[in-house]
């Protein structure tokens, strides 16, 4: 089995994982045995995936978009994943405002990294977490921008 198709079923059962087996079958209206199948290294299922209707039903359930997310490193692309998009109040002033202190925290963060002269793995992660917080205040930003360019349209 190559990489590709191990990293797949990885993140597959760790989706099957997160939402639990039995669940997992109620949301598909599948068996265990078949969803089984989806992450078996074995040869004979080397080819079964799980289908995308399962997938999507799945991760609108779980805790985190595990197919979805892999599929995207596969790639070379990145996902934004937040809880809370809906919160986006306050206009172009409160983002630039929150981007001053998302970027001040990274700084903060790359600077207390650097300090010993190496960049362990936990401080790779930190620092990545606000990386991800400062990308999430940019796409708010754009959104609030857009909404200020778009004409308003009467009814």
């Amino acid at each position: 089995m190559s990489a590709l198709h191990k990293y797949l079923k990885k993140h597959t059962e760790a989706l099957v994982k997160d939402v639990g087996v039995e669940a997992a079958c109620t949301l598909t209206g599948r068996s265990k045995a078949t969803i089984g199948r989806y992450y078996s290294d074995a040869v004979e299922h080397q080819d079964r995936y799980m289908p995308v209707d399962a997938v999507v039903a799945l991760e609108a359930a779980a805790s985190y978009p595990h197919l979805t997310s892999a599929m995207a490193e596969l790639n070379g692309n990145t996902l934004s994943y937040a809880e809370k998009r809906n919160d986006t109040q306050g206009g172009v002033n409160n983002d630039v405002v929150a981007l001053a202190e998302r970027f001040a925290r990274l700084m903060g963060e790359y600077h207390q990294s650097i300090q010993d002269g190496v960049i362990t793995a936990n401080e790779a992660k930190r620092m990545l977490s606000e990386t991800l917080a400062l990308q999430s205040v940019l796409v708010d930003m754009k959104l609030h921008l857009e909404d200020e360019t778009t004409p308003a349209r009467s009814v």
